[in-house]
């Protein structure tokens, strides 16, 4: 039985993959911080044969205990401070977690492999926010970064490093530099999903409004399910390299707003004032129009997205729709 470590088990990406590599036949192993995370319930009901191990992305010693504990053939380092807008607000622990964690996990794989680092298949969850201020459209894995958060800037230092690992020491080390993608699993801090409860629950009468930022800016936004296959994919290739994922399309939160509201039959969301913008959720140096280009995931990997943008988006409305009513006839 292949065994594989998850490092953000408890995240929306670590649950899908949890699921993925469970029904591939392999022991999963989690990586979770604090004895008592609250999440690690949800992973056990999603994963049940998963096995819990703490550890701490920031202290190098408990990494290594976990990975002599899981003894992986493959590690998905998936664990970050991954909500761009804390990044601004908490910028030392996002670069202390989200870039030198990635050392600390790599390092923590050459000490246990006595510096025989192909033994073990390592993937890094890159970002596109490392592509931040683009010098052409699509990006793909050529396209030069220019970060414009914290959280950008701490992912292009985990993507170099994964890089610098496999050139220094051989290390069979895979970067997937992943667009957006979503999931009803998604947290209420990111922008699809609280958009999407909003909806749901504006539907039902329990609130009058959202508050926004930038309605205008753009993404590539696909499904987490769709993305955590390319990252198996990754580590099952003959050699170590680093792929763009991504569905080539890109769509404004506006374009979002119009197809989660259609969704409960809500056409003129603008002219009934349901969503009203604040500056407060402006980020201080805005990514405008980020879009992929996975020619290469497609072709060397035989990947696409299964999943398209309104059946992510409705499928989310759908999902939330579902929680709204229940906890509403909890409250009665």
């Amino acid at each position: 039985m292949p065994r594989a470590l998850i490092t953000g088990i408890t995240g929306q990406d670590g649950t899908y993959l949890g699921e993925l590599l469970t029904r591939k036949g392999y022991q999963v192993y989690g990586m979770v911080r604090g004895q008592n995370n609250p999440r690690a319930a949800v992973v056990k009901e999603l994963v049940p044969s998963v096995r819990m191990v703490s550890g701490d992305l920031c202290d190098l010693s408990s990494i290594v205990h976990v990975v002599e504990k899981a003894a992986p053939d493959e590690v998905y380092n998936l664990a970050a401070v991954s909500f761009v807008g804390l990044s601004w607000k908490q910028p030392a622990l996002t670069v202390d977690v989200t870039g030198t964690g990635v050392l600390r996990v790599l390092e923590a794989l050459r000490m246990y492999t006595g510096g025989e680092m192909s033994r073990i298949r390592f993937y890094q969850a890159s970002s596109s926010e490392m592509f931040g201020k683009v010098n052409r459209v699509p990006q793909d894995e050529s396209t030069p970064f220019h970060p414009r958060s914290p959280y950008g800037v701490a992912k292009a230092f985990g993507h170099h490093i994964t890089v610098n690992y496999r050139e220094s020491y051989g290390a069979y080390a895979c970067s997937g530099i992943l667009f957006n993608h979503e999931s009803p699993r998604r947290g209420y801090e990111f922008v699809t999903r609280k958009i999407t409860r909003a909806v749901a629950r504006i539907r039902l009468g329990l609130q009058d409004h959202v508050v926004l930022g930038n309605l205008d800016a753009e993404r590539d936004w696909g499904y987490a399910g769709d993305y955590t296959c390319a990252m198996w994919r990754m580590l099952q290739q003959d050699e170590p390299d680093d792929y763009v994922v991504a569905t080539g399309e890109s769509h404004s939160v506006r374009e979002l707003l119009d197809v989660a509201f259609a969704r409960v039959g809500i056409h003129d969301w603008a002219a009934r004032n349901y969503v009203l913008q604040d500056p407060k959720h402006m980020r201080p140096a805005e990514v405008d129009h980020l879009v992929g280009d996975a020619s290469k995931a497609r072709e060397r990997l035989d990947w696409k997205p299964t999943v398209s943008f309104a059946q992510l988006i409705e499928g989310m409305v759908d999902v939330d729709l579902s929680l709204e009513r229940a906890a509403a006839e909890r409250r009665e």
